[in-house]
């Protein structure tokens, strides 16, 4: 793929992905988008419409938070850790396991894990079944929701603050919101005011060999709408599905 590098950049300025200027700095791969979104990390789009940036504006990113001195990787890996720890104070809802729940995500290791066709059959069975442009897989750290399967959603990851799958997960029932913009918790979410725009939401909690609920099997769609009870059933089954394969692997670890 050919590079479309700013002009004047030395050659000897290696490029970056957005995950690898995260890793650097330390922050989560969400982090690190928005700030290159906000303008705090220089950046560029590739013609496949990735962003890249130079080591050299992670570097000045680095050295404008002084006192405190560039993380090393000890430093590094503490902030991945942190994402399997409680927040105080949270401004998004959790579950009473809360803590030994994050726990059980970090043990499965699916956080930052490689796609799978196991998980990516039944985001596409999702949309088929219920004729939703979007479905994901998505689970939650304290401090993102992190997708291992996503169909009609170009990003691997919002804040955790944004997840529509932190109210899923308080319950056993799904979660149904036929209008998110009539909705007191969600109207001011930047996923319903911004892109991609959510108007309607279904999620179906998905869970480890001990309960815990680590995320949801959702679908997604940019207009109000219902589903069906045969949907419904449907959604469930391949929640059911998706929970067996996170349990089968719990087991094995």
């Amino acid at each position: 793929m050919t590079d479309i590098r700013p002009d004047n950049a030395p050659d000897d300025d290696p490029i970056l992905t957005t995950r690898s200027a995260a890793r650097l700095l330390g922050v989560a791969v969400s982090t690190a988008q928005q700030w290159i979104e906000y303008g705090r990390i220089a950046s560029w789009k590739t013609p496949g419409g990735h962003r890249r940036v130079r080591l050299s504006a992670v570097q000045k990113l680095l050295e404008a938070q002084t006192p405190a001195p560039a993380p090393d990787t000890h430093v590094r890996l503490e902030a991945l850790d942190a994402e399997f720890q409680c927040i105080p104070n949270p401004s998004y809802p959790i579950p009473a396991d809360e803590g030994r729940r994050l726990q059980a995500l970090a043990a499965s290791g699916l956080i930052d894990s490689a796609p799978e066709r196991q998980f990516d059959r039944l985001t596409w069975l999702a949309t088929r079944i219920t004729q939703a442009p979007t479905a994901l897989v998505s689970l939650l750290t304290s401090r993102r929701q992190w997708f291992k399967s996503r169909v009609g959603l170009d990003v691997a990851e919002t804040p955790r603050e944004w997840a529509f799958c932190s109210h899923a997960i308080l319950d056993d029932t799904p979660l149904i919101v036929e209008d998110a913009a009539a909705d007191e918790r969600f109207k001011a979410n930047p996923l319903v005011t911004g892109a991609p725009f959510i108007r309607f939401y279904a999620g179906f909690p998905l869970y480890d060999k001990d309960e815990r609920k680590l995320g949801t099997l959702c679908v997604l769609d940019q207009v109000p709408r219902k589903l069906t009870s045969e949907q419904v059933d449907a959604l469930h089954e391949l929640a059911a599905i998706a929970t067996e394969e996170i349990k089968r692997r719990g087991l094995s670890n």
